[in-house]
């Protein structure tokens, strides 16, 4: 009998993928999407059109760098961490959905407006700070990221005719250019409302390359005939750079559960009854549940292949070479994913600017005119000064500081420390605290500020290591 290949066994799986991306399609396209058609208004989305938008934000560019987190915390810390991390996203998303109406029923719009109303302006302008901040940055590692993917989907082509030894290399500054002037026309989308068809396909990306990453890996486990890596992870020269690459690796996994800085903006899509909160909760357990089970796959099949060898980005590190196609696949799928997910996190930005802005100069014509558009075969949409002019340097400039710090693993990792506590732990915890009334010293209140503080730990340490080896990365 001939031995089983790592392309037989791709051959296979390459199937399923095939047979079960069609039925997702499917769902999406003849389920899903008439539902979410007529959503399209104002406070009108449903359950899974929520989770299209939560599975868009979650599974993004955070995904491809759970192999080499895991490789890094080892076989125990690495899954571990993992769950303790999707845990943690799911009672931050139950105590912020709680957060939406307030007392008399008023809608809270945005997480802002939660702050506001619960925590008091102060703390709501620290938080608009952070929340616009975590978000930007977001959007420069999604362009750093796109880049990458399509810098990859040339250098996979390139192995495949010329050999894997072979000198392929490309610079990213053109792609990053080429993505920035694609979100300057995607940026003039009008709001959240009329995001539901991209959040669909970006979730339907999402789950494709999720897939891919997986079937890769698990087809090499079996071609290997073992599974490599160990309880400790990559082994270093000595315990500070183990603890550097540690503390990145936290906050790598902390950039992949990101979506609570826009879960209310989410969740304001939605309509009632049922009572929002409800849905968001069923939502968010639906997609946390998915993603994490995703993440679980990629990451451990991930180091499984390739142990101490994990490139940083699963699908662009090329531990994979062949079937080409499939890479080249998979990272298209992951650029257009990147598309529609750097406008879910944007949206929330130009909504804070632009209401900022009308409020502040209620007379200008700048800020407050409107011009009809009509492009052919487009529908005609409506465009202001502002909104033209602060929408494209916002895109300019997530890309002009990507191409200055390219690098995918630091920036991941920074970002994911940065926003971790303070927006995913603090808040949430603080409206929760005022919402319900709760009282100093009791045991919910002990609980919680104990649940807080460690977050709080891991936050820091994730910032020291990401930031240590974005100076190594720039400077080393």
């Amino acid at each position: 009998m001939a031995p089983v290949t790592m392309m037989d066994i791709l051959q296979e799986l390459v199937s399923a993928i095939l047979g079960l991306l069609h039925f997702i399609w499917y769902y999406a396209v003849v389920l899903v999407q008439p539902l979410i058609l007529r959503s399209v208004g104002t406070q009108s989305g449903t359950l899974w059109s929520c989770v299209a938008h939560i599975i868009t934000a979650v599974i993004g560019s955070g995904v491809v760098s759970l192999a080499w987190s895991t490789s890094q915390l080892g076989w125990i810390a690495g899954p571990t961490a993992l769950l303790i991390f999707a845990v943690i996203t799911c009672l931050s998303a139950f105590l912020l959905s709680d957060c939406y109406r307030s007392d008399d029923g008023t809608r809270n719009k945005s997480y802002m407006d939660a702050v506001e109303l619960y925590l008091g302006r102060n703390r709501t302008w620290v938080c608009a700070l952070l929340q616009n901040l975590s978000l930007y940055g977001i959007d420069i590692a999604y362009v750093i990221t796109t880049s990458n993917s399509i810098r990859a989907i040339q250098k996979s082509n390139c192995y495949h005719r010329e050999g894997h030894n072979a000198p392929c290399s490309y610079g990213d500054t053109y792609y990053m250019l080429l993505f920035g002037a694609l979100q300057v026309v995607m940026s003039q989308i009008p709001d959240f409302q009329n995001m539901e068809w991209l959040s669909v396909v970006a979730a339907i990306m999402s789950f494709t390359y999720s897939f891919i990453g997986f079937a890769l890996g698990f087809a090499q486990v079996i071609e290997n005939g073992t599974i490599k890596g160990s309880i400790t992870g990559v082994p270093t020269a000595n315990i500070a750079d183990k603890l550097w690459l540690a503390f990145q690796a936290l906050g790598d996994i902390a950039f992949a559960y990101p979506y609570s800085i826009i879960l209310i903006e989410i969740q304001d899509t939605l309509k009632s009854p049922p009572p929002e909160n409800k849905t968001m909760e069923k939502a968010s357990m639906i997609a946390i549940f998915t993603t994490t089970f995703f993440y679980l796959c990629c990451g451990c099949l991930g180091y499984a292949a390739f142990g101490n060898n994990t490139p940083g980005n699963l699908l662009t590190g090329f531990g994979f070479y062949e079937p080409y196609w499939l890479i080249d696949f998979a990272n298209a799928c992951i650029v257009l994913h990147l598309v529609g997910g750097y406008q879910i996190f944007s949206q929330p930005v130009f909504a804070f600017v632009e209401r900022w802005c009308t409020k502040k100069y209620p007379s200008s014509g700048f800020v407050n005119n409107f011009y009809t558009f009509k492009l052919p075969l487009l529908p005609s949409f409506q465009i202001s000064p502002l909104k033209l002019c602060f929408r494209t340097a916002y895109v300019a400039s997530t890309t002009a500081i990507a191409m200055i710090f390219p690098y995918f693993n630091q920036v991941l990792g920074l970002l994911g420390a940065l926003n971790f506590w303070p927006l995913t732990i603090y808040f949430p915890v603080e409206m929760y605290f005022v919402q319900k009334k709760i009282q100093p010293w009791t045991r919910k209140w002990i609980i919680l500020r104990s649940f807080s503080f460690f977050c709080l730990l891991v936050s820091i340490v994730g910032l020291i290591g990401s930031i240590q080896g974005l100076i190594s990365a720039k400077f080393g």
